[in-house]
């Protein structure tokens, strides 16, 4: 079994005294591990980091064999590990991956906006809204996506300003009710009408927070989710 493709690294572990086993995130093959031989070295060591993109090569004599990768840089991405901020959101990013994807499951949309999302934390500033949106799609990928099109109760389009911890789905002021205090605010970025605190990055990632927590975690893998989202979220605050 053979093929070719570009991917981002998003975990790495020794193995043995000279290789260590990566897992990519590819479009075409989803998460994957392989083993790369000669991969603990220096040289190669520095080319195998979480967050860059390579060339790779996959062999196995059977298919659900774990294989070795041979690979060649793309990508480098310096900026991830030179900012802290970046360097966390890389973290979390890559703990997310490596924690909700099933092995080997492709999920091309989602790989093409994880790219996007590590080139703009390469390079520039203020992504925190676009990292906001990679964890929506998350949700939306592992089956868990939030509708925010109307008003679960009224199904009005306009003065959305909740989201039902329990549905996923807006609730508007009006639908709310006497119940409102036990809804998520839904901030102005995510199309709430509300009034909103700060730029409503925190609200946005306390919704994505809820159902990462109660749905993908307690729901699907079972146990709680990586702890570098928390310290992405601090930082964020900070």
């Amino acid at each position: 079994m053979e093929w070719q493709a570009d991917g981002t690294v998003i975990a790495r572990r020794a193995h043995g005294e000279n290789a260590v086993i990566i897992e990519v995130m590819t479009t075409e093959y989803g998460r994957h591990a392989g083993l790369v031989p000669g991969g603990a070295s220096r040289k190669r060591a520095a080319m195998l980091q979480p967050g860059t993109r390579l060339s790779l090569r996959w062999r196995a004599r059977l298919d659900d064999q774990l294989g070795t990768f041979t690979v060649e840089p793309d990508q480098a991405r310096p900026g991830l590990l030179a900012d802290p901020l970046a360097l966390a959101g890389l973290n979390a990013v890559c703990a997310l991956l490596a924690y909700a994807l099933p092995e080997r499951d492709p999920h091309p949309r989602l790989a093409v906006s994880t790219e996007a999302l590590l080139d703009r934390m390469d390079t520039e500033t203020g992504w925190a809204e676009d990292y906001l949106r990679w964890e929506m799609q998350l949700l939306d990928e592992m089956g868990f996506g939030l509708d925010l099109s109307d008003c679960a109760v009224t199904g009005a389009h306009e003065g959305l300003a909740y989201v039902s911890p329990r549905t996923g789905r807006a609730v508007s002021r009006a639908g709310a009710g006497q119940w409102a205090d036990r809804l998520l605010p839904l901030p102005a970025l995510l199309g709430g009408a509300g009034d909103n605190r700060g730029d409503g990055i925190a609200e946005g990632l306390a919704i994505t927070g809820h159902f990462l927590d109660t749905r993908l975690a307690q729901e699907l893998v079972g146990k709680p989710l990586p702890a570098a989202r928390a310290r992405l979220l601090r930082r964020l605050e900070a």
